[in-house]
């Protein structure tokens, strides 16, 4: 039972690489202007967990759904975030990712025609000018933006150290961090097991970058760094109850 329907996931996961390509191809291009095409992707993306086994609770709070701009931030642990994560994925948002994004079959083209935005982190400068782009263009499409200040997956690591480009941003834009916390996932998606179990992805409330300066931006950067280790913590306990 478990071979046949590990090689069932893997068709599914086939078909539906192809079909939400090409559903971005066709379907974005007619709405090229539309602030919402990532989170229209993230809805198809999400309904893919329990296919996969995973029952995903999203949990938002009150007060980061009042916020109108910001600059969400979310741990980054696996291939499971595209359909954990997206669950916390609102409308009038886009992400940051490596420019070499656009090379990985299928999902590059999809990643880019979704409004997504392409930086190149193999050379600081180029990504503080990157960032500073970014930030003019959320002053004039006022869209938000999801960063993974890890910079990488962290693989069971627990939540690496963060790097400071997010906490820039936010700051010079002069928006809020929201803090997004995923429960860990490392290990937990086997495709030849039915149950793969309960993630919780956490919607935390904002906080403010008013008055800050680039100067701020380390101790800001190590203050998002606590909160959101102590509710990575607290939903791996929830979880093993």
């Amino acid at each position: 039972m478990g071979i046949v329907l590990f090689l069932l996931r893997i068709l599914f996961l086939g078909l539906f690489t192809v079909f939400s390509t090409l559903y971005g191809l066709v379907v974005f291009p007619f709405f090229l202007r539309s602030k919402n095409k990532n989170y229209q992707l993230s809805v198809l993306l999400r309904n893919a967990a329990p296919v996969l086994g995973l029952r995903v609770e999203s949990r938002f709070s009150t007060a980061s759904t009042q916020v109108k701009q910001a600059v969400y931030i979310s741990n980054h642990q696996n291939n499971a975030d595209l359909f954990c994560l997206t669950h916390a994925v609102t409308r009038g948002v886009v992400t940051v990712g490596k420019k070499s994004l656009i090379w990985v079959p299928f999902f590059g083209v999809l990643y880019w025609i979704s409004g997504n935005f392409l930086i190149n982190r193999s050379n600081r400068e180029k990504a503080l000018a990157t960032i500073d782009q970014i930030v003019k263009k959320m002053q004039t499409t006022h869209l938000s933006i999801l960063m993974f200040p890890e910079g990488t997956r962290s693989r069971g690591r627990g939540l690496l150290p963060f790097k400071a480009g997010a906490f820039h941003a936010a700051i010079k834009a002069g928006v809020p961090i929201i803090p997004i916390v995923c429960s860990n996932t490392h290990e937990q998606v086997k495709l030849g097991r039915w149950n793969n179990g309960e993630v919780i992805v956490e919607v935390l409330d904002p906080i403010s970058t008013k008055g800050l300066t680039s100067e701020d931006a380390p101790e800001l950067m190590q203050h998002c760094h606590q909160i959101m280790h102590s509710k990575f913590t607290e939903l791996n306990a929830t979880l093993k109850k």
